[in-house]
């Protein structure tokens, strides 16, 4: 498998890839033990006694070959297994066949079966049938014999001893490791939920803890943070003046606009409402959503306030669909701009317009489409640019705008940690404006 092919089965998070560099050393160190201690000292220490056994039975059997009957045999062998430590009996002729008796995860014994299969051939079975004793089965000339010892003659004494405690204080140091790998990684994680929360509109209280690293890249967050919030409301101020003072002019021109013939102040008057609208426009863009503090929204009552108040303006804007009532937490005043924006352009270039709204649990989904002439798809990402004028792909008799509405409603979305997309209406074969919206 290729690395990029391995990519897909990593972990995404930082705690996963954290918790896969502390235990695959662990594990790997754990399976090179094991595997070696097993093979090399354990089998081999076990073969070695094996042999050694083999040997007392050898010279057990050549005693046995010297005699003609059993009782003869084992009183002969009386000054051999005293000694040696082991019990010996002929087993009766009706006694069944033994059979090997190994448990499931007896190692040790099935490396003694092997050695003893391997350099002895009289021999019948092997059984272990406890912790303690092993028993032994021959073929002699004088019938089955059993030999009967203690199995550390055999045997290492609890040779898994080792491995499980290995294995123990292994998964013992792993959790101490987990719980100070989990300290470490909590301040990246409130570090990254600040900025996320920045992103979204939100000034969440961050703390600098942690290594020497993470508050080095945590002051950098504050430091970023609070020199954006400056440039956001040095700009806001600077608009704000600049259109509070222009308002003073334009009064005055109308004023005295007013003292004048109707007929001849007509197309004045209509630059100096352009030129206050041009003012308004600058003002909404300049007032960034990001400075206001999120607030509970009803999303279908504003959904119901906003096609309200476009219908008492005798506008052919309807519902669609709209999700069950739901609380989220959002920059009420900013959507509610976004949306009014949407459905003005949508009112403006044609006739009818559609307000739909869609909640699942990662996202909120705002749809605004009207049956104007649309933009072509060419166009779109020119279009959510400030100051954009798309005047063939609208109907200039009905005012082209400043070029500032779809570029607020593109801030609005990345000011709530989502995205604003153009598409065609499916039903109305207009304009398809979607706010999509990222929830916590």
């Amino acid at each position: 498998m290729s690395p990029r092919g391995m990519k897909r089965y990593m972990p995404r998070s930082l705690y996963g890839r954290a918790a896969l560099i502390l235990l695959l050393p662990v594990v790997a160190l754990q399976l090179v033990v094991s595997v070696s201690f097993v093979k090399r000292d354990l089998e081999d220490v076990t073969a070695q006694m094996s042999r050694t056994i083999l040997r007392e039975i050898n010279l057990l059997h050549d005693v046995v070959e010297q005699e003609e009957t059993q009782d003869a045999a084992i009183a002969r062998l009386q000054p051999y297994i005293g000694p040696l430590n082991i019990t010996a009996r002929f087993l009766p002729q009706s006694a069944a066949s033994p059979k090997d008796i190994l448990g499931l995860g007896d190692f040790s014994g099935r490396v003694v079966q092997k050695t003893l299969q391997k350099n002895l051939p009289n021999l019948l079975a092997v059984q272990f049938p406890n912790n303690k004793e092993v028993r032994i089965f021959t073929v002699t000339h004088l019938g089955s014999f059993e030999i009967l010892l203690d199995q550390r003659r055999l045997t290492a004494a609890a040779p898994h001893q080792l491995i499980l405690t290995l294995v123990v204080f292994s998964l013992l140091m792993t959790m101490i490791s987990f719980v100070y790998m989990r300290n470490q990684l909590r301040p990246i994680k409130r570090l990254a939920r600040a900025a996320q929360a920045f992103g979204r509109g939100r000034s969440m209280p961050y703390v600098l803890s942690g290594a020497t690293e993470v508050r080095a890249a945590g002051q950098a967050f504050l430091d970023m943070r609070a020199r954006i919030e400056r440039q956001i409301e040095q700009r806001t101020l600077i608009l704000s003046g600049v259109s509070h003072d222009l308002r003073t002019p334009l009064t005055r021109l109308k004023l005295g606009l007013s003292l004048l013939d109707e007929e001849e102040i007509a197309p004045l008057l209509r630059d100096v409402d352009e030129m206050q609208a041009l003012l308004d426009a600058f003002l909404d863009f300049a007032r960034d959503s990001s400075t206001s503090r999120p607030e509970a929204v009803d999303l279908k009552a504003m959904a119901e306030g906003v096609v309200g108040d476009w219908q008492r303006q005798n506008k052919d804007v309807m519902l669609g669909d709209i999700a069950t009532a739901e609380t989220v937490t959002l920059n009420g005043a900013g959507i509610r701009r976004a949306v009014q924006n949407l459905i003005s352009n949508g009112v403006r270039y044609g006739s009818r317009a559609r307000l739909s709204i869609f909640i699942s649990s990662a996202s909120i989904q705002i749809c605004v489409e009207d049956d104007g002439p649309g933009i072509p798809e060419e166009l779109w990402d020119e279009a959510v640019r400030p100051f954009t004028r798309l005047d063939p792909a609208r109907n200039q008799n009905k005012g082209s705008g400043v070029g500032l509405g779809l570029a607020i409603v593109a801030d609005v979305a990345r000011a709530h940690g989502g995205v604003f997309r153009l598409g065609k209406s499916e039903d109305l074969g207009g304009l398809k404006a979607e706010l999509v919206l990222g929830r916590d």
